[in-house]
């Protein structure tokens, strides 16, 4: 009974949404109910957008598509791969937002699973860093692409996710060449570099578990005789140039991640051999300054000895100590210094 009294407010939720017909959008933004009234509608192409807390949405709206039962539990829990699964009346599509924090060279990753079918497609997030009114500006910027069905409505959700992932690389890139320019700094923090480097490799390679997936997710995406864009089973060709484009994308993103990482490789090795040469530096001129200082201490040592020697308690012994004292370390200066040991 305390269920069936939470039914109708479950059901007046407005949701993110949108509803076209005839390529032309007819309503946004309505409550489940009428999402599910939209569905029924063979001429409706429908959006819906859930939060993952909106599991009893998701399950209304699985019952009314027949949702496979393992692509609506992939899409309530967390931590999938990006793939692509076909099942007999749909696609299931896992795919992630990135972010790069310019401070930090953190990223962030946004969990997004797209269920694509014939007329309707079906977004639920993970949470609210991936903005679901910016797949709505991307529709509006090319209205003329509606009459496409889901295939334009997919078009704009990638096209989004894509670049924000490609501005994440790039933005990761960024930050890797100013600590490149931070090693060869005369003065550096060794710690600080190694710290920053750290975070930048744990947010290249956990861009590169993303990326090099959703490439082969794309790949199988664009094959004609897999696709669900409508009812023939044939991508609309006015939107393959786009989805073309989306894919390069993110060839050129996960090549980018490739590239970082063994840049981020190169530039660890750069600082142990910076290191490794400053240490080199550091031992050669404190040898050579033990040398240059050990010749006057040997001299000073044997003049000190309390036996006699020749020049003892004589004017001219006093004279060839202190002469040789001074001239033997000038001269020995001279020579590191010519040789760069100093």
């Amino acid at each position: 009974m305390h269920e069936y009294r939470r039914q109708p407010l479950l059901l007046a939720i407005v949701l993110s949404s949108r509803m076209y017909r005839d390529g032309t959008l007819r309503d946004s933004d309505f409550p489940l109910d009428t999402a599910l009234r939209y569905l029924r509608d063979e001429r409706a192409v429908v959006w819906l957008d859930l939060p993952p807390s909106a599991a009893a949405e998701l399950r209304k709206v699985s019952a009314e598509l027949d949702l496979h039962r393992l692509a609506v539990e992939d899409a309530l829990g967390a931590h999938q791969r990006p793939k692509l699964e076909r099942y007999d009346t749909h696609a299931f599509l896992v795919t992630y937002g990135m972010t790069a924090d310019p401070a930090t060279s953190q990223l962030t990753a946004t969990e997004l699973s797209v269920f694509i079918t014939e007329r309707a497609l079906i977004t639920v997030r993970q949470n609210d860093n991936l903005d679901a009114g910016e797949f709505g500006e991307r529709w509006d910027t090319t209205p003329e692409l509606a009459g496409s069905g889901v295939a334009f409505l997919l078009h704009g959700v990638l096209d989004y996710v894509v670049d924000q992932q490609l501005a994440a690389v790039q933005e990761l890139d960024t930050r890797i060449e100013e600590l490149e320019d931070l090693v060869f700094t005369e003065h550096a923090d060794n710690t600080a570099v190694q710290r920053r480097w750290l975070r930048l490799r744990k947010s290249v390679s956990r861009a590169r578990r993303i990326l090099l997936p959703m490439r082969e997710a794309l790949t199988s995406l664009l094959r004609r005789e897999h696709t669900v864009f409508d009812g023939s089973g044939q991508t609309d060709s006015q939107l393959l140039p786009f989805f073309q484009d989306v894919y390069d994308h993110v060839v050129h993103a996960a090549e980018l991640s490739e590239s970082l990482r063994e840049h981020v490789t190169t530039i660890r090795e750069a600082q142990l051999n910076v290191q490794s040469n400053r240490l080199n530096t550091i031992m050669k001129k404190v040898t050579s300054w033990a040398a240059i200082i050990a010749v006057p201490t040997g001299i000073t040592g044997f003049y000190g000895m309390n036996v006699p020697y020749p020049g003892f308690q004589a004017t001219f012994g006093f004279w060839t100590a202190l002469v040789a004292i001074v001239l033997l370390p000038i001269l020995l200066y001279t020579l590191f210094k010519g040789r760069d040991w100093l």
